[in-house]
């Protein structure tokens, strides 16, 4: 009877949790013909069929369970694949894109512990007119973070509820190499303001280059100032960005793929500065962006980037997109037009793809 009693109890309270709390599946399939073109040797040109191009394809899980006086649990599951293969992305991971479980409160704001993205590289995919992706994609030649990345590992989140049109959010990365607290930790945070059809973004992230056996090296640090202005036949998107210190605006292929007598040098001393436009009409919109990249060091290897695409939209889930890219590199510089989750190899690229999204 005790058993009974007991098996009915946690029944109960089961069915009570499943009630107050919700999963949601979703994911991104996204696939590409891609030819790349303008690098050297074997990889100076290529065709191939990739996936993740406008968006790296995902699935993923999310839920919140409601713990009452506006308090919520949350997490996410992000995985990351290759849809050409079937093979895992970010180098294997189970859940390479996100992983993280928190406290939500509609006063408080949120709280959120695991491998996020950061706030530097939201503030910059907001605004770049491709998404983050395809081959006219930002990072190219703008940073993402400090290590040119976007997520960072053991990182704890905080972001505020808008106030005013204002909200903000900081985020902590522990470096866990032993006997030094500060190398590999990373921080960053942004501030944005929305009034009506503008939106803009300051943000910053600082990444420690230390390690257990490399010591008293100088942080990688970007900063950056976001605009998008929403005019109803069209959007315009703005973007200048500082890096300074090691590590801080590294080439997406460090393959020296134009086979230069000496590799291009990362830069430590950049800006960048981002213009874009995306026209709605009918179905479909119209993308250009314009980005240049200003190499305050001794090599002056500085880059342009010219990006030009369309997008049809065949319902509100799936689209397809056609999008070419030319990089301009200056005095030996080493930048390659790549795609969302590619660094691409040469400093031409065209995409022709379909993405859906359930």
């Amino acid at each position: 009877m005790k058993k009974t009693m007991l098996a009915f109890t946690l029944g109960a309270l089961a069915g009570t949790a499943a009630a107050q709390s919700n999963v949601t599946v979703y994911g991104i399939v996204d696939m590409a013909v891609v030819r790349e073109s303008g690098g050297v040797g074997a990889a100076a040109s290529s065709t191939k069929l990739t996936s993740g191009v406008e968006a790296g394809s995902r699935l993923g899980f999310k839920g919140n369970e409601d713990l009452g006086g506006g308090l919520s649990a949350i997490f996410l599951l992000e995985n990351g694949f290759q849809a050409d293969t079937g093979a895992m992305g970010q180098g294997g991971l189970l859940f390479g894109r996100q992983a993280y479980v928190g406290l939500q409160s509609k006063t408080a704001g949120t709280l959120t512990l695991g491998r996020q993205y950061t706030p530097q590289y939201l503030a910059v995919a907001a605004v770049d007119p491709f998404g983050s992706g395809t081959a006219g994609d930002t990072k190219n030649l703008m940073a993402s973070t400090g290590n040119s990345a976007s997520r960072m590992d053991n990182a704890v989140k905080y972001a505020s509820p808008v106030v005013n049109g204002f909200n903000a959010e900081v985020v902590y990365g522990v470096g866990e190499v032993a006997g030094d607290s500060k190398a590999q930790r990373q921080f960053g945070g942004a501030v944005a303001y929305t009034t009506g059809p503008l939106v803009v973004r300051l943000a910053h992230h600082n990444r420690n280059n230390d390690t257990a056996t490399l010591k008293s090296t100088s942080s990688a640090k970007n900063t950056v100032l976001t605009a998008l202005y929403d005019f109803g036949v069209a959007k315009a998107h703005f973007a200048y960005g500082v890096d300074k210190g090691l590590n801080s605006a590294l080439p997406r292929n460090l393959n020296n793929p134009f086979g230069y007598a000496v590799a291009p040098t990362p830069s430590i001393d950049s800006s960048v500065v981002l213009l874009g436009v995306t026209v709605p009409q009918g179905f479909g919109t119209w993308i250009g962006s314009y980005i240049r990249k200003n190499d305050k060091t001794s090599f002056n290897q500085d880059a342009e980037q010219l990006a030009a695409g369309y997008r049809y939209y065949l319902s509100k889930r799936t689209d397809l997109y056609g999008v070419y890219a030319y990089i301009r590199n200056k005095n030996g510089a080493g930048y390659t037009v790549g795609s969302a989750i590619e660094g691409g190899t040469g400093n031409r690229g065209l995409n022709l793809g379909i993405r859906h999204i359930f």
